[in-house]
């Protein structure tokens, strides 16, 4: 029996001169707004201790629309405008949350430029989309086709760094669950490795950045050079987000295979709780660890095991994986990074990764049979005794 969902379908396409350049004034408007109801709403609470809600929010963007510096914002689609208030509403309330941090500006520069069309501002026929605002449709790339019968319900159109358009359909999908299998598998991430299976398997780390690193560092060099604010120094630009944005694509594709796979053979898929932003704080290995991605690759595993109904178990961040002997189960007192293989007092020898993505595994289906949390056994981890 399938599973509904609402599934983003995202497309390369290729606007027209007078697409460019409407999709242009609509992002610069939805930054301009999201920017203004911001510093509004800063001021609101810094001088008055007073909240603005989104009603409040949306009232005042009519009264700019008639103001004679913002009547050009009326020239564009209202409907992404109105968006543009709906993601500060819902930024706010992950801040009060303490989901998030404080809002911040959009930045011409630094931010992706986006615009979310709701479905009374576009029109879907016969496979056809075409924006508010436009007399012809998008030419879309489909490099893979819509679930049967689909309807996008929102339509979002971005462009990146690298001056690449994307229009992101929003639908209805059904997913059907995959085939109920017995395997589980322990998911250590490493460096070397990005990943080492508890069968003994080690995934290469393909490395993207790294190896595109000297025609980064070309990029880097060349835009540094050009002057400030001129036209050669924006096409230097787009050239080093060209670069950024193939080392993106790689690896984005290769984490897709990569958990995929995971979830399509194993039933219960067994991590670390792993704190990606507190472990860049280690400079010698900043680089390599944000190379590797595993925060995204963790995010993929858990939709893709929600939709395919797989188990996926996460284990406590505190938990020993490394230094537990997975024969005896005894703690060591320090395990250095560099030691890649060691041997217990029992006699075991125990390479490092695999004996961590073992321990993983084994700990992941106590929980899912006991649903107990996974914690350090401290006090063997500051005697060196057996639990």
């Amino acid at each position: 029996m399938g599973r509904q969902v609402r599934r983003a379908f995202k497309y390369r396409f290729y606007p027209t001169g007078e697409q460019a350049a409407e999709l242009s004034r609509t992002f610069g408007c939805v930054r301009l707004v999201y920017n203004k109801a911001l510093e509004e709403r800063t001021r609101a609470w810094r001088d008055e201790k007073r909240r603005i809600s989104y009603a409040l929010s949306s009232a005042a963007l009519t009264q700019w629309k008639k103001t004679e510096e913002l009547a050009f914002l009326s020239e564009v689609s209202c409907v992404p405008l109105q968006q543009a208030l709906r993601h500060l509403q819902t930024a706010f309330t992950n801040f009060f949350a303490k989901r998030a941090a404080y809002p911040r500006f959009k930045s011409r520069k630094r931010s992706r430029a986006s615009a979310e069309y709701t479905r009374s501002a576009f029109t879907w026929r016969e496979g056809r989309l075409t924006l508010a605002k436009m007399a012809v449709p998008l030419d879309i790339r489909w490099s893979r086709p819509l679930p049967e019968g689909a309807e996008p319900s929102t339509v979002t159109v971005s462009r990146d760094g690298a001056g690449r358009w994307f229009v992101s359909l929003l639908c209805q999908d059904t997913i059907t669950a995959a085939p109920a299998t017995d395997a589980a598998v322990g998911v250590d991430a490493g460096i070397t490795s990005l990943v080492t299976l508890s069968t003994g398997e080690k995934i290469a780390n393909p490395r993207h950045e790294r190896r595109d690193r000297a025609r980064l560092a070309k990029a880097q060099r060349e835009l540094s050079r050009k002057t400030s604010g001129s036209v050669n120094r924006d096409k230097a630009r787009r050239r080093l987000a060209r670069v950024h944005a193939r080392i993106a694509d790689r690896r984005r594709d290769f984490l897709h295979k990569l958990s995929t796979r995971l979830v399509r053979e194993n039933q219960t898929v067994v991590i670390e709780d792993l704190t990606v932003a507190n472990l860049l704080k280690n400079h010698r290995l900043a680089r390599a660890i944000s190379d590797t991605a595993w925060a995204q690759l963790c995010s993929m595993l858990e939709y893709k095991c929600a939709w395919y109904g797989r188990d996926l178990v996460v284990v406590d961040r505190w938990f020993p994986s490394s230094k537990l002997c997975g024969t005896c189960r005894m703690v060591r007192e320090r395990l250095p990074l560099d030691v890649r293989e060691w041997t217990c007092e029992c006699g075991s020898v125990h390479d490092r990764d695999v004996n961590a993505a073992r321990n993983i595994r084994a700990a992941g289906l106590a929980v899912s049979a006991c649903g107990d949390g996974v914690r350090p056994q401290r006090e063997s981890s500051r005697t060196g005794g057996r639990r």
